[in-house]
Parts: structure tokens; C-alpha cells; sequence
């Protein structure tokens, strides 16, 4: 059994420090992102079935950058500073840990359209949905959680965990790749829109997902989410936002040469 655990919050400001380096950016403090390299490869995407059956395609990707952990409420909130943009309708709710009151905290309640806006503002792009389940398998391959087939309470923030909401990021243990919350906290936008047929004729080089759609493809599971749906195969499509949903962003590694 894994043993992923629950970081004490004594050292959560210790580890935040160590990966978060203020900036100025647009005449607006910003703390920027520590970004994980993922190596190239290749890995068995889950199919129309959101399972690792046989309906799996080989998907082979590049190497690309991460961010290690989700977008937090303060550097949402600079980014809006710095461009005027309109704060989302579920900030200052107290109840959703949705304010500068907590700085560390995943930002929820962002569109696919704001997100979007945010990771071209901070020079970066949304991940692909083969990006990120590649990143958040850690290099392993037919475990649901990516780290372990039965995932506890102490090893990501779900709903059995009972924490009553979103915890601050890097909270708990990273997985093999360096990147934490892949499996709870919060779902995450991808770049890609949202189609079942598409998984049924994807390319197995590098996909980025249909030329359009409707509703966007979000991954993972957060803190309202059950345990089965923090697997990483499982994809959920949105078009709105939504009080379990944040995001990260990626980058390609030609632009950090």
C-alpha cells in the first residue's frame, strides 16, 4: 500500500516557500509557479469507456512543463489585478475558501475561458487531456489513482476526507512526477474540447483534442468528488464553471530554451 500521507501544515509554508518566488508582473505581485518537467514517452489512454480496458490507445508525447501544483486564489487574484478582469461570481465565499483569505488555496469557480486568459497572461498554455493524464499516471501505468488501486483519505483531498472543501496547495505528498493534487482538491480544465468520438480516432502522436466543440474536457477529482471519480482516467465535460473545478498550466519545452 502506498504510503502517501497528509504534509503537517507546520510545513506547508516551509515547502510553499520553497516553490513559490515572487515577481512583479504588470504592476501586480505575482508568485510564480515552480514548473515540473515531464519526460517524453508514451502510455496507454484511457478510451470512450473512461477505463483501462481495451479500448486503450497508445498516445506517444514530447516532454513538457508543468506547474506543480494547481492555480492558487492569490495569484488568480493578481492576474485579474494586473488586467482588469472581473473576479469570478464564487469569490469572497468564505465557505468555498474562495478569497485572499486563503492565499495557498486552489482558485475554483475560474470558466475554461478565464483560465485560458490566465496561462497566455503568465506566458504558459492549459495542458492537453493527454498531457495531463500522462502527468498524472507518474510514470506508472494500470493504477487508478496513478500511485495506488485504493486510495485513502490521508492521500488526497476527496470527499472521504472530510476537509469541507478545497485544502492549500502541495498539502499532500506529490506523485512520482513532483506534482501535487493531480488526484484531489480540485478537478482541472484541459485544452481540449469535449467528444466521445474523438477518443475512438485520436492520433497517437502528441493529440490535442477536437478542432471544436461545446463543452471543454475536465480531469480529476476535488474535494466534492467520490473516490472512484479522482481515477485518473476518468474526463467529465463542462462548459460553465464550477465550485470543484481549478486548473494548472502547461509549457512547451522548446519556449523555456
Amino acid at each position: 500500500m502506498s504510503t502517501r500521507r497528509l504534509i503537517p501544515r507546520a510545513m506547508i509554508g516551509l515547502v510553499m516557500c520553497a516553490a513559490l518566488v515572487s515577481v512583479a508582473a504588470a504592476d501586480a505581485e505575482i508568485a510564480v509557479t515552480k514548473m515540473v518537467l515531464v519526460p517524453a514517452g508514451e502510455f496507454a489512454m484511457a478510451g470512450p469507456g473512461g477505463d483501462e480496458g481495451p479500448e486503450s490507445q497508445l498516445v506517444r508525447l514530447d516532454a513538457f512543463y508543468l506547474d506543480a501544483h494547481e492555480v492558487t486564489n492569490s495569484q488568480y487574484y493578481a492576474f485579474c489585478q494586473a488586467t482588469e478582469r472581473k473576479l469570478h461570481a464564487l469569490w469572497d465565499i468564505e465557505k468555498l475558501h474562495s478569497s485572499l483569505d486563503f492565499p495557498d488555496h486552489p482558485v475554483l469557480g475560474v470558466s475554461w475561458y478565464d483560465a485560458k486568459a490566465y496561462a497566455e497572461w503568465a506566458g504558459k498554455r492549459l495542458p492537453t487531456e493527454a498531457e495531463w493524464e500522462y502527468a498524472a499516471r507518474g510514470g506508472t501505468s494500470g493504477q487508478r489513482f496513478g500511485f495506488t488501486d485504493e486510495l485513502q483519505p490521508e492521500q488526497a483531498n476527496y470527499k472521504s476526507s472530510k476537509q469541507g472543501g478545497t485544502v492549500a496547495v502541495m498539502s499532500y505528498e506529490p506523485n512520482a512526477y513532483g506534482l501535487y493534487d493531480m488526484i484531489g482538491n480540485l478537478r482541472e480544465w484541459t485544452s481540449d474540447w469535449f467528444s466521445e468520438d474523438y477518443l475512438s480516432d485520436r492520433p497517437e502522436y502528441d493529440p490535442q483534442g477536437p478542432e471544436a466543440g461545446i463543452q471543454h474536457v475536465v480531469r480529476g477529482g476535488g474535494w466534492y468528488s467520490g473516490s472512484s471519480c479522482n481515477a485518473v482516467h476518468v474526463r467529465n465535460p463542462l462548459k460553465w464553471s464550477d465550485f470543484n473545478v481549478g486548473f494548472r498550466c502547461a509549457k512547451d519545452v522548446s519556449e523555456e530554451n
